[in-house]
Parts: C-alpha cells; structure tokens; sequence
C-alpha cells in the first residue's frame, strides 16, 4: 500500500511563513503594498503633469517662433519700405533738379536715369545699382542717394563706380565717370570724406538740393 505524500504549497516570495504568519503580519503586509501602489500612482501623476507642462512649453515656443517670424516678415516690409522712400527721395526730390544744378557748373546733361540704374553682368545678374545717372556726351554721373549718409556709404559709391567703369570699358565708352552723394543730413566727418573721394555733395536745400564745393576741390574721375 502506497504512503500518501503531504504536498506542502510553496512558500510566496515577501509573503511571511512558518510559525511566524499573522494576521497582523499579513494585514501590514498588504498596507504595505497599498502605500507602494499609492506611491506609484503619485509618481505617475507627476510624469504626466511633466508631459503636459512639456507640451505646454512646446506650443508656447511654437506660438513664439510664430510672433517672431511675423516680426521678421513685419521688419523686412518695413525696410522694404524705407528703401523704397529712398528710391522715392531719389525720383521726386533729387533727380528732377540735380541736373539744373550740375548744369550750372557747365555739365550740361540732357540724359537722366532716375528710380535705380542697373549695371547686369554677361549673366544678366545685377552686380551694382545707381540711384542717379546723369549723361552727356563727355561725362556720367553717378550719385548715390541716402538720407543720412555714412562713411560705409561713401565706400561702397567708390567700388560702385569702380564696376560702372568697368562695364563702360566692355561697351567702348570712354566717357568720364564722376560721382556724387546726396543726402538730407550731412555729418562733418562724412561730408569731409565725401569730398576727399572726390564726391559732389549734394545736400537738401528746402524743396531742391544744393551742391557744396569747396575752395580748391577737384572732381574724381573713374
């Protein structure tokens, strides 16, 4: 006759055994386990509060980058803007009388470009603008047209010129090239250094411009 086997149950991994087990030890095991599982949910909570402060901060920064490319676009419109007055100051105010006064001191121009000439490669890709350019048939002006010029300015007429006398030698026209710079407010130290380039300078003068030579003040030419 066989022996029956007493099949004990295996023990529960942290579950108390032996003489030991309680009602007390098995109730605060469970409390136990509660407070882990509260823990848990506390954590998870805060993980979700941190994602959606996260994607919070993500559509602020999108509604940011928003505002800040309008505010781009806004400030090339407005520089746009001001150029064109620059353009316009150039057509309506300079233009129409700045040959009078050239005329004057004996130039005599019978051509005027006015509102940007454009001086174009071999690839037809501009490479150089004059806001004014005054012709005959020995002399070309070029002037440049800011309302306030600076000594930048000034620079980037004498490499303009430089290029326009380029292009005229590729075109066989041996015609002398001077320049000039017209403006609203003149600095000191920029008129100065205007003239020292060889400039004209042309200043507002009440609805029309005025050209200020001084004593012993030679022209360049390109």
């Amino acid at each position: 006759m066989e022996t029956a086997v007493n099949e004990q149950p295996m023990p529960v991994k942290g579950m108390p055994t032996g003489e030991g087990l309680t009602f007390e030890k098995v109730w605060a095991m469970f409390q136990e386990t509660d407070r882990k599982m509260q823990e848990n949910a506390e954590q998870q909570k805060k993980i979700d509060r941190l994602i959606e402060e996260t994607a919070e901060l993500q559509k602020e920064n999108s509604l940011q980058m928003k505002k800040t490319e309008r505010l781009i676009e806004e400030n090339a419109r407005q520089m746009g803007g001001l150029h064109n007055s620059f353009g316009e100051m150039a057509e309506h105010l300079v233009a129409p009388g700045i040959y009078k006064r050239f005329n004057e001191l004996g130039y005599h121009f019978n051509a005027v470009a006015r509102g940007g000439y454009e001086i174009r490669n071999e690839e037809d890709i501009v490479i150089a603008e004059v806001d004014v350019l005054l012709e005959n048939s020995d002399y070309i002006m070029a002037v440049e047209v800011n309302a306030k010029p600076h000594i930048k300015d000034i620079e980037h007429h004498i490499k303009r010129l430089k290029i326009l006398r380029q292009h005229r030698n590729k075109h066989r026209d041996t015609r002398k090239i001077n320049g000039a710079i017209a403006g609203a407010i003149f600095g000191s130290k920029e008129k100065q250094a205007a003239i020292d380039a060889g400039f004209f300078v042309l200043e507002q003068s009440g609805d029309t411009v005025r050209i200020d030579i001084p004593k012993g003040f030679i022209p360049g030419e390109w």
